[in-house]
This record gives C-alpha cells, sequence and structure tokens, in this order.
C-alpha cells in the first residue's frame, strides 16, 4: 500500500487572478494568526527578509480573500522566484498563473523542491 503523506494532501488556494491582488506595497504587513503564527505577525515590506517571509505564508496558508487583499501583484512578480515553496504549492500557482514561471537557467530562477 503507498504511503500518503501529509505534504501530497495539504490544500493550497489562489486568488481568483494575479491582477484582484491589492495589497500594500510599502510599509508594514499585519497577517492574521492563521496564515503566520510565528512570534510577530508584523512585516516591513522594505525588508527583503521579511517580505519574503510574509510572502510566503501568505503563498502557502492564504485564503484567496486573504491573498487578494494582503498580497500586491508588483512584489509578488518581483519575489516569486525567491520565495522557498512546496512543489507543489508552486506548481499549482504556476499552472494558475503562468507569467509567474521563470524560464530555466535564467538567473532568479527558483530551486527545484
Amino acid at each position: 500500500m503507498a504511503r500518503v503523506l501529509y505534504r501530497d494532501t495539504v490544500p493550497y488556494e489562489t486568488p481568483t487572478s494575479l491582477s484582484a491582488l491589492r495589497g500594500p506595497d510599502t510599509g508594514t504587513l499585519d497577517l492574521p494568526i492563521a496564515v503566520y503564527w510565528g512570534p510577530s505577525q508584523s512585516f516591513d515590506l522594505s525588508e527583503t527578509g521579511q517580505r519574503r517571509m510574509a510572502y510566503r505564508a501568505l503563498v502557502r496558508e492564504g485564503t484567496p480573500a486573504i491573498q487578494e487583499a494582503l498580497l500586491n501583484r508588483s512584489l509578488l512578480l518581483g519575489e516569486w522566484p525567491n520565495l522557498i515553496l512546496p512543489s507543489r504549492c508552486q506548481a499549482l500557482w504556476e499552472e494558475r498563473f503562468p507569467e509567474l514561471r521563470q524560464p530555466r537557467g535564467e538567473p532568479g530562477t527558483a530551486i527545484a523542491r
């Protein structure tokens, strides 16, 4: 019998479209506890590491409504190659939104996971 792993069943969600993303592109981003349950839910978007951590959590854990309210289209497109995501999650988003795909071998191409 094949073993089913939790990572193979996580129900990832996506927004209705990338143009629906209306989150801020500057300032502080406050995530709901359901999306990020770390010691602080506030992230400074001007800090690369904080921005990537927040965006990774939103892509992985956010509902479409939360993603549309908090993700910014331009920031997501710029950070996408640098987000470390589960392969199923990345594949779902790139299938739904082909503009996120990076040509293989290009600088900034996400590492296969």
